[in-house]
């Protein structure tokens, strides 16, 4: 457990992971124990609660996946606002100053606290988009030439991020209408005018994600088209050299017979064979090639 003590603002505390004394710690100080382990539920939806002491948001915050599995998801982060205090608890670490402002959160004025961590949050989704984007059009140019599944695979995990963004950014917004008509969240000077700043960084996350989203699935339905049509030229070509090879091969058992047959006393009869084979088989690749078939 840490504190954000490098924080100016008084009365803030960053949790990350709390053992289990660490929450009984927490508890002690008069914190909701109910409040503090729905913060830590890695499936808790962003919502708003409250008991008589204290309230407790929860809102959606993007952070990195496990290498091999997802590239990105999202994890919950507890806010509980008390008269005088402000903690925010997460399950996962993280850098709170990359979703809290550099002056730090006022305890003093949750709603300020809030509207804040959710428009940091929004400009991080917004960040991580953009490195989805990059590594989307890496494997676009991989995909071009593949004939693996691969690369398919690696776009559906980044589908599935976008998916656990799509939900987390809209499970936000919710949150942030319901702040709108909360009287338990004083309204201090200039918090309307960042409710509505917020308001329009959150909703251009969700469509910025949104749009991701369709354009990836589409590729990924573009992209199984191309592999499989990338090794039925593969196929085409192997059948067509198979074909072409076997015109030697029939001309060389002909002749492996124990029988009569043309030419087999003639001198240069193996050099006639071996020319007439290549001819052959020159002539069948021209014709293929004219078809389209090699």
């Amino acid at each position: 457990m840490k504190a954000a003590s490098d924080a100016p603002a008084t009365g803030w505390l960053h949790v990350t992971n709390p053992a289990a004394n660490e929450l009984d710690a927490l508890a002690a100080t008069g914190l909701s124990r109910e409040f503090l382990l729905h913060a830590l539920d890695p499936n808790e939806l962003p919502r708003l609660d409250r008991d008589a002491s204290a309230s407790l948001v929860i809102i959606r915050v993007p952070v990195r996946g496990t290498p091999g599995e997802l590239p990105f998801r999202t994890s919950p982060l507890g806010v509980i606002a008390t008269r005088d205090r402000l903690v925010t608890i997460s399950r996962d670490e993280l850098d709170v100053h990359d979703f809290a402002p550099a002056e730090g959160l006022d305890a003093q004025r949750p709603l300020k606290a809030v509207l804040r961590l959710l428009e940091r949050t929004a400009a991080r989704f917004l960040t991580h988009l953009h490195e989805l984007e990059t590594e989307v059009d890496q494997l676009e140019d991989q995909l071009q030439q593949s004939l693996r599944n691969a690369e398919v695979l690696q776009l559906l995990r980044h589908q599935k991020a976008l998916v656990h963004f799509t939900t987390g950014l809209s499970g936000n917004e919710l949150v942030l209408g319901r702040l709108r008509r909360d009287q338990h969240f004083p309204v201090g000077p200039g918090d309307d005018e960042l409710l509505d700043d917020v308001a329009v960084e959150v909703r251009q996350a969700i469509e910025v994600t949104r749009i991701s989203q369709d354009i990836l699935s589409q590729m990924m339905d573009a992209f199984a088209s191309i592999i499989s049509n990338n090794l039925n030229v593969v196929m085409k070509v192997l059948t067509s050299l198979t074909i072409l090879l076997a015109i030697p091969t029939v001309v060389a058992s002909f002749y492996g017979m124990n029988v009569g047959l043309p030419l087999q006393q003639h001198p240069a009869a193996f050099v006639v064979l071996v020319a007439g084979s290549a001819l052959l088989s020159a002539a069948l690749a021209v014709f293929f090639y004219r078809r389209r078939w090699l």
